[in-house]
């Protein structure tokens, strides 16, 4: 048998070799918290970039469609355009010119029958007039604020480009058509009968690959796929005597928002699965969607009482109202490039107005021609134009 010594000094070993093995263990998991050290560090995971649709400008922020959106960050072709507001007006048959620094008409350009939307170009080099009744697409070079051709297009209500420029989209409200074109020559490429009354407002999905449509007339909206071109589901909107208007997308991309001037507030829903929406209460006439050049907040405008909601994305709740002081009817329109400024036409009252984003309050209120609707505030931030009065990514 061993003498307690050499027993003793065999258990001290093996308390060591415990201990040893004790310490490599705690610092394989999580380092030796006595010496101040640390294990490596766990990799944080990162959100997925969406594989886009074919010949699509890449995602830059998987967490933010908008981030080519922020104050100021003009690209080359279109830092140099003149800084200029320009204002559809329906009535008048006119595109009235308004200069953002002195709030003030400087020009008045003839155009074609019921124009009702001035939209970006995929490119961002051209500005189209919609002249619904009249047929026809007029373009606007903003480098000099001048018209130039018009081009003979059926029912153009509003107009879109699908994210990888291929084509434009023209919402053919009374024809009930989405018709897909060339996006420079404007030449027919492929015609998609609807059975819903009214498309007129549209947003695409984060990587591109499909774009919702509201139905104004019939209160449904419509899920289309963007490469096959074709409507691959539809769904009425739970609400008697809907009216569903503009539609924007969540910054994270996984939210839709409808505005509906008859339901008096927004619909939201899931644009993937195209669930069916829920309301969340706005205002009487609940219009226009704008997102804040941060992507943290939306401007909501309710032309029907003459305020503007602010909705807090990261809160997901509403959480600041702002009124016109003098009423109004406030309907479509977009943000300065700064973002300090957010333009929106007087739809019932011939007048534009200018309300300063970080307090609420009317900067300017511009007379303009008669029905005034979807005006652009030019340039703008973003790489590339979806269409409408302006939505970039």
């Amino acid at each position: 048998m061993p003498t307690p010594t050499k027993r003793t000094a065999a258990l001290l070993c093996g308390l060591l070799l415990a201990a040893l093995a004790g310490c490599g263990s705690s610092a394989e998991k999580g380092g030796n918290e006595a010496l101040g050290t640390k294990g490596p560090e766990r990799p944080v995971p990162k959100q997925a970039v969406p594989q886009g649709l074919p010949g699509m400008p890449p995602v830059l922020d998987p967490k933010d469609a908008y981030a080519a959106d922020r104050p100021n960050a003009l690209q080359p072709a279109v830092k140099n355009f003149l800084e200029r507001v320009y204002v559809p007006n329906t009535n008048s048959n006119t595109v009235s010119v308004i200069d953002p620094k002195t709030y003030k008409v400087i020009e008045t350009i003839r155009v074609g029958h019921q124009p009702q939307h001035v939209v970006p170009s995929w490119d961002m080099k051209t500005l189209w007039v919609n002249n619904d009744l009249g047929d026809s697409l007029t373009a606007i070079d903003p480098a000099t604020g001048k018209a130039g051709r018009t081009v003979q297009v059926s029912d153009p209500y509003n107009l879109y480009f699908t994210p990888n420029g291929k084509y434009a989209v023209v919402m053919a409200s009374m024809d009930r058509e989405l018709v897909f074109r060339e996006p420079v020559s404007m030449n027919r490429v492929k015609t998609v009968p609807v059975h819903c009354a009214g498309v007129n407002h549209a947003d695409f999905s984060m990587d591109g690959r499909y774009f919702i449509v509201s139905c104004e007339f019939s209160g449904e909206l419509l899920k289309v796929d963007t490469e096959k071109m074709q409507v691959i589901a539809h769904q009425k909107l739970p609400f008697e005597g809907a009216m569903p208007q503009d539609v924007k997308m969540s910054p994270d991309g996984r939210t839709f928002y409808v505005a509906d001037m008859m339901a008096h507030g927004m619909w939201v829903l899931n644009g993937d699965r195209f669930s069916t929406p829920t309301l969340l209460p706005t205002g009487k006439g609940c219009h226009g969607l704008y997102v804040s050049r941060d992507s943290k907040e939306m401007y909501i405008s309710n032309r029907g009482e003459g305020t503007i909601s602010i909705f807090d994305f990261a809160q997901n709740k509403l959480t600041k109202k702002w009124h016109l002081p003098d009423g109004g009817s406030p309907d479509m329109g977009g943000v300065s490039a700064d973002g300090k400024v957010l333009w929106l036409s007087g739809r019932y009252d011939a007048e534009v107005y200018a309300i300063d984003t970080t307090t609420g309050h009317e900067i300017a209120r511009i007379p303009v021609g008669s029905g005034p609707h979807g005006l652009a505030v030019y340039p703008q931030p973003g790489r590339y134009s979806l269409g409408h009065t302006g939505i970039f990514r």
